[in-house]
């Protein structure tokens, strides 16, 4: 394929690839399936999905994203609100921005090798926004 944004690969594969994961780690934190569905804003249908890896099984994270999401299931689990914020949180990880990088590049086979695209954004100071 050609001329996918880094953004397309991350809505397609990262986030529910992270929501893969995180429904994972908030069932190993005592949630049931109707509230994990609940508390992430999904159906119980795409839960179950995600449990039995028949959604967003392409994708498989390092053990220090992996901790991460575990961090942030614990949170979740805690406090509910904090759903948005902790997968806004998991989205900016240096290491989960690498494994869309690497999907970008993956489905798009006329990216330069040097190509830094995920990672230019970073460097604009968000504090001018005010």
């Amino acid at each position: 394929m050609h001329g996918q944004m880094p953004q397309e690969i991350e809505v397609w594969y990262t986030i529910p690839a992270l929501r893969r994961a995180l429904a994972k780690a908030l069932l190993d934190q005592e949630l049931s399936q109707k509230r994990i569905a609940g508390v992430m804003g999904i159906t119980e249908a795409a839960v179950s999905q995600y449990l039995h890896s028949k959604r967003a099984s392409e994708v498989v994270f390092s053990k220090k994203i992996e901790v991460e999401i575990k961090k942030s299931a614990k949170l979740i689990a805690q406090d509910p609100k904090k759903m948005m914020q902790e997968m806004m949180r998991l989205t900016r990880i240096e290491d989960v921005k690498l494994v869309t990088c690497k999907l970008h590049k993956n489905h798009d086979q006329n990216l330069p090798s040097n190509c830094e695209t995920c990672f230019e954004g970073d460097l604009v100071n968000i504090q001018t926004a005010k």
